[in-house]
């Protein structure tokens, strides 16, 4: 059974080391996704449709509501260490401003990346450091997060020079009908998607809808629902009192067990695994607004 080792949340976003035994369904996430083996058996990931490998080598890069799927390999008892990194472009910005772009769909313009031997070290001695999690403060931890990020993307994704790449093929405006059916989604997460519904709000057919959505978003509506509905989840273990219980039925859930299963599905552990695991690296905030 997969499980956390341990888990960080700040205002970077979250930092996640996690054994592994079993697939994770297709998701996306709002973040900037950066995936390094720590240890345990190669893996890989499906990222854009393509076998992205995970191994002492190579990491995998996924780009902001990038869809992706976690594919365990090897043998039924192989387990892989994974260091995963969902960033906030928004932190990022904050300490470099050119890296506010790594909210943008082509910031990694592949989704993997060979590691130096340099990067490799920095990946070890970050690993140990999360370890001994009761000795790093917050400040040390942004800062040794941020040097790995550096590390991995420097030389590859180009996000120096991607201003340039904006300004000759700049993303496509989100339609307003478009924007109109996520404020709905978001407004009730508790109910179950219903895509002819959402239609029928926007003036849309629903073949056109779901057209426009994976145009505007690059994910279907129920990808979509399922990411508002995990970070909901995330924010409630973290930031409230609430049973287990109490935030599935919030949610929508039928049954605490239903709920488990959908987060299991999408991070490998379950909601009760991520309260008791994770370190909060911020006072709790409101809920959040900016996931489009």
């Amino acid at each position: 059974m997969s499980s956390a080792v341990k888990i960080f949340q700040g205002r970077f976003g979250r930092v996640a080391l996690l054994d592994m035994d079993a697939p994770l369904v297709g998701h996306a996430h709002h973040h900037c996704h950066i995936l390094i083996k720590a240890g345990g058996a190669d893996s890989a990931f499906r990222v854009r449709g393509e076998r992205a490998p995970l191994s002492d080598d190579t990491a995998v890069l996924v780009n902001a509501w990038e869809h992706h799927a976690y594919e365990h390999e090897g043998p039924p008892d192989a387990r892989t260490l994974i260091l995963a990194l969902y960033i906030e472009p928004g932190w990022l910005a904050e300490l470099q401003r050119s890296l506010a772009l790594s909210g943008h769909p082509r910031f990694f313009p592949e989704p993997c990346v060979r590691l130096t031997a340099a990067t490799r070290k920095m990946v070890e001695e970050f690993v140990l450091e999360l370890w001994w999690d009761d000795e790093v403060s917050p400040g040390r931890l942004e800062d040794l997060l941020f040097n790995l990020i550096i590390a991995v993307v420097e030389s590859y994704s180009g996000w120096r020079d991607l201003a340039s790449l904006l300004k000759s093929k700049p993303p496509v405006a989100m339609d307003p009908r478009i924007r109109q059916a996520i404020a709905l989604m978001r407004r009730d997460l508790a109910r179950e998607l219903d895509v002819d519904g959402l239609a029928l709000a926007t003036g849309l057919s629903r073949a056109h809808f779901f057209t426009l959505f994976q145009r505007d978003t690059r994910v279907t509506p129920l990808v979509y629902a399922n990411v508002l509905r995990f970070e909901a989840a995330v924010q409630r273990l973290t930031q409230t009192s609430e049973s287990v219980g109490d935030v599935a039925h919030g949610l929508g859930f039928s049954a605490p067990s239903h709920f488990s299963r959908f987060f299991r599905a999408h991070l490998g552990i379950t909601p009760s695994d991520y309260r008791r695991k994770v370190n909060l690296f911020e006072p709790p905030r409101g809920p959040r607004s900016d996931l489009i």
